[in-house]
């Protein structure tokens, strides 16, 4: 039979029990949301008409090598990067939520590429290895370096997004290479939001007007 002292002392553990009891019920009623996906973002299908037919002078376009796009290691990444450009210019910010389905600089080459591809036969650089060791003749290689693609605020309020880039069109002689030519390029274009859906539109027009003006710069070096 239990006694009025046992009862005394079986009473602390019994409201212990019950307090754990009843913290376990509330952290189970925290315990945090499913983590939210991430938006996932590309440049677009790109022209959607069909492509008009090749002039002669284009279809005379020497075929070109296009190698991998080199970029900073800050841009290796798929985050969608941003400027303050009134507060602190030389930080790199990154939108939460928000990435591109591949790095900056694919997106830019696979664009890039179907624009010249537009033109004249552009390879990749296994393809142009192979040909060069069937027919002894290697084609000019277009080399680009991404130096910037950034949404960039000029203030709270206005935005743009900014591709900087440089491209060298090479020519492989039995010599060594030769650079036939090499030219910056600077490309901003308006924001229409303050946020990353607005910056990833202001990137693909940027990124699709840089791409316009490397594709005529290319097509106005010498030829072999």
């Amino acid at each position: 039979m239990m006694t009025m002292k046992n009862a005394i002392h079986l009473h602390p553990c019994r409201a212990a029990c019950a307090g754990l009891a009843l913290l376990l019920l509330a952290g189970c009623g925290a315990l945090p949301d499913k983590p939210a996906r991430a938006t996932l973002y590309d440049f677009g299908p790109g022209p959607v008409a069909p492509a008009a037919a090749a002039s002669p002078a284009a279809a005379a376009l020497p075929t070109l090598a296009l190698a991998e796009i080199e970029s900073n290691t800050r841009l290796d990444g798929t985050q969608i990067l941003y400027r303050l450009g009134y507060a602190d210019a030389n930080e790199l910010r990154p939108y939460g939520q928000s990435r591109w389905s591949l790095p900056p600089a694919q997106l830019l080459r696979q664009r890039l590429r179907d624009a010249l591809a537009d033109r004249r036969t552009v390879l990749g650089p296994e393809e142009s290895a192979t040909i060069a060791r069937a027919e002894g003749k290697v084609p000019d290689t277009l080399r680009i370096s991404l130096d910037e693609f950034s949404h960039y605020f000029d203030s709270a309020s206005s935005s743009v997004g900014l591709v900087r880039m440089r491209a060298t069109l090479i020519r492989g002689t039995t010599g060594g290479d030769r650079v036939l030519g090499q030219r910056s390029f600077t490309v901003r274009r308006p924001a229409p939001s303050a946020d990353a859906p607005g910056g990833v539109k202001a990137l693909a027009a940027a990124t699709d007007a840089a791409v316009a003006e490397v594709v005529q710069w290319v097509d106005q070096q010498p030829r072999q």
